[in-house]
């Protein structure tokens, strides 16, 4: 579905039913995809109040270029998915994800993370 992509746009709802579109790194997990973000951004949040999800490639911008999919998506708290989830982004985006890593420490984020699954309908 998403082969090749580095980008992943995922849209989460409001209360209100309105969405909102984040451009994420992600990558695939046994047939789902894992993604980390700040554990009080708006789509943990929003995630929180609701599993549902839409998602589409999109390039680093947030610029969709794929066909939309339904999906849900929900918080990791187990800590051997956690560390499974970045695992899998570390083999995706090597150098990348660990210089993020880096300054996410610095900055005192990295403890804050969470780690989301992704699963497509």
């Amino acid at each position: 579905m998403l082969e090749g992509e580095r980008h992943l746009s995922l849209v989460t709802f409001r209360r209100d039913g309105r969405e909102v579109a984040t451009p994420i790194w992600f990558a695939e997990d046994d047939g789902a995809f894992v993604a980390f973000t700040l554990g009080d951004s708006g789509k943990v949040k929003r995630l929180r109040n609701s599993p549902r999800a839409r998602i589409a490639a999109c390039d680093a911008r947030g610029r969709v270029h794929g066909p939309w999919h339904e999906a849900s998506a929900a918080i990791v708290a187990d800590p051997a998915a956690v560390a499974r989830a970045l695992a899998r982004l570390h083999a995706k985006y090597g150098w990348m994800m660990w210089t993020a890593d880096f300054f996410s420490r610095l900055s005192g984020r990295y403890s804050k993370r969470a780690y989301l699954r992704i699963t497509p309908r």
